[in-house]
């Protein structure tokens, strides 16, 4: 297995690139196919986040999804040992979500998951009056309440069942899961609920 060590606004040193192969040797044994993991360490210049001053970002390549993790903490020894411990977790829900699908006789279609998952909707009072507010989210200062667009991220993407939407979204350890629905070729997210429930919504965009 390949490991590459990076630094953003840091140095790394031999010691901990040595320390590093040494620790992620022990992804192996949760999946023998993978091939190599991309660490990136990043210094936060913020004094104020000093217990979270390091954080490390842990990316597995491998024949199937790619893995992914992070963590942040005071120094980079504790920030791996954070990674590596949720790519771990990661690897065995994924791992035991798998042995309980072949438990099943049959898996489930996206139509039957769709037609189990409980919808909740939350009413609005269109009486009132909108009253317009400032607030500051760092250097910008937003007017009304409506969300600021901080990060965006783009992603290639191919379609896929519900069944491996649901493997890759355990293997980056996310809630969620956006997809393309390879039967229905609708756009759709998978989301956890509890134990081994999911829910799916997906969008219907007309003719």
């Amino acid at each position: 297995m390949e490991v590459v060590v990076t630094g953003r606004h840091c140095e790394v040193s031999d010691r901990f690139r040595e320390h590093v192969s040494e620790k992620l040797t022990r992804l192996e044994k949760h999946d023998h196919r993978i091939m190599r993991v991309q660490v990136e360490v990043e210094l936060e210049k913020n004094p104020r986040q000093h217990d979270r001053g390091v954080r490390v970002e842990l990316t597995g390549f491998s024949k199937g999804p790619v893995i992914r993790a992070e963590a942040a903490a005071e120094d980079k020894m504790a920030a791996l040992d954070l990674a590596l411990d949720k790519m771990q977790a990661q690897m065995r829900r994924a791992a035991d979500r798998r042995r309980v699908h072949r438990n099943r006789n049959t898996p489930p279609s996206l139509g039957e998951a769709l037609a189990v998952m409980e919808t909740t909707a939350e009413e609005r009072d269109d009486d009132h009056e909108d009253v317009v507010t400032e607030r500051q989210v760092g250097p910008i200062t937003v007017s009304g309440d409506g969300p600021l667009v901080v990060r965006e991220k783009s992603h290639a993407a191919s379609p896929m069942t519900l069944d491996q939407a649901l493997y890759e979204m355990e293997l980056v350890g996310h809630d969620f899961y956006l997809f393309v629905d390879k039967e229905s070729e609708k756009p759709s997210v998978v989301y956890r609920r509890r134990g081994y429930d999911y829910g799916v919504i997906s969008l219907d965009l007309g003719s």
